[in-house]
């Protein structure tokens, strides 16, 4: 099961509702618009991008979306020795000379998204990154972010279990 979000044991998390998923999609879309930087495409970094991502695109009316499959947490404080990226992998060629927002739940250290980042700089893209959530030890700021946290940040999406068969 790829559940990692059992934080019942932390006495001090972040806890992001449904509700305010709603509230912080359209703050940080309001902060890119304002920006003037007007993204060709939308790029999740999967599977914690994927939400967010999909909300930006609805809310700033881009259409072309994609994603990128990183593994890098394995459960609450415990991750791979360094992100790794999975197949499938994205249509490179769409992405050269277009303006790509890259989209993620959080930058904790920071290294899947300078992972991305690099990536897809080297397809000939011009990058800009957001995340809802950002560390304060990350090595890697993203251009736009909804909230700061040396938290524990427990997602409405990764809240639960998943769900399992009926019996």
């Amino acid at each position: 099961m790829a559940f990692h979000a059992d934080s019942t044991e932390l006495d001090n998390k972040e806890i992001l509702t449904w509700e305010g998923f709603g509230v912080a999609s359209r703050e940080l879309a309001q902060q890119i618009v304002d920006s003037d930087f007007e993204p060709d495409i939308i790029i999740a970094v999967a599977r914690g991008g994927l939400l967010p991502a999909g909300a930006l695109s609805y809310a700033m009316g881009v259409k072309l979306s994609d994603a990128v499959n990183v593994e890098f947490y394995t459960d609450v404080h415990e991750t791979l020795p360094d992100p790794v990226l999975l197949a499938p992998m994205l249509d490179t060629e769409s992405i050269s000379d277009k303006k790509v927002l890259v989209v993620d739940d959080v930058v904790d250290s920071g290294r899947t998204l300078a992972l991305v980042l690099e990536l897809l700089r080297g397809y000939g893209a011009e990058c800009r990154s957001a995340v809802i959530y950002e560390k304060p030890r990350s090595e890697v700021r993203p251009d736009f972010s909804w909230k700061s946290t040396d938290e524990w940040i427990v997602f409405p999406w990764s809240a639960e279990e998943p769900v399992t068969k009926s019996r």
